[in-house]
């Protein structure tokens, strides 16, 4: 008998990343939501992660967070800001 299969129940959230902030109660909100529907989200900190922030400022054009990044099949990116707008983006394109 071989070794134990892991097997993950995430749904991968392929081309999104979330720009947060721990100290965020907006943050915290979309972090439910990724949780409840159960999302394997890459989370990039723009405060304990080094050029995360200005990242966010050249790509999104405001350090504002949370802020969903969408990178689209043609290559083009997105920067979605306000946490009920990610919330209710999160819902219609992962739920089940």
């Amino acid at each position: 008998m071989g070794p134990p299969v892991s097997i993950s129940t995430k749904q991968p959230a392929r081309g999104h990343a979330l720009y947060y902030s721990q100290l965020c109660g907006f943050c915290t909100r979309v972090l439910q939501v990724a949780r409840a529907l159960n999302l394997e989200l890459e989370l990039r900190d723009v405060d304990f992660e080094a050029g995360r922030r200005q990242e966010l400022m050249t790509g999104g054009g405001k350090g504002q967070v949370p802020c969903l990044r969408i990178e689209q099949a043609d290559g083009s990116v997105n920067w979605m800001y306000e946490s009920a707008d990610i919330s209710r983006y999160l819902q219609q394109h992962f739920s089940s």
